[in-house]
């Protein structure tokens, strides 16, 4: 079972004690990032003149917008994570076939491609030789 720790941090100027199951690095990090954000804010015109309850309530929002950027962000990374996959397993399975069939499978599922790359380039994709593209494409027509 996880141990509960606590630390002191001080954020905003003031020592607070933060409990929870993460580690007293954990606890500093959280108390410098708001640290930073409440600098951040200082810096804007006006922001010094507002009430504490605003300041409080730009705090909050831009930490929840930071959040949800994040968030975003990690959904863009598990999309393309999962594309990578699904192309590596495409790849892994389209390397250990024939010549004969990896030419057939790119011309069914790539036909408008097929028309537009030269035929030195298909047989150098496909680790031929031209001569031996040639013959197998007179096979499959």
């Amino acid at each position: 079972m996880a141990v509960k720790n606590t630390a002191q941090v001080v954020i905003g100027g003031k020592i607070f004690t933060l409990g929870g199951y993460e580690s007293e690095e954990y606890f500093q990090k959280v108390a410098s990032y708001i640290n930073n954000k409440m600098a951040e804010l200082s810096e804007m015109p006006g922001y010094s003149r507002q009430s504490a309850e605003t300041k409080h309530t730009l705090l909050s929002l831009n930490v929840t917008d930071d959040y949800f950027k994040a968030k975003k962000q990690a959904e863009i990374f598990e999309q393309d994570l999962e594309q990578l996959r699904r192309h590596e397993d495409y790849f892994a399975d389209y390397a250990w076939r024939g010549k004969r069939e990896q030419y057939g499978r790119m011309l069914r599922e790539y036909p408008q491609l097929l028309q537009r790359i030269a035929l030195k380039d298909l047989a150098a994709y496909l680790f031929l030789t031209p001569q031996s593209l040639s013959r197998i494409r007179a096979g499959v027509k």
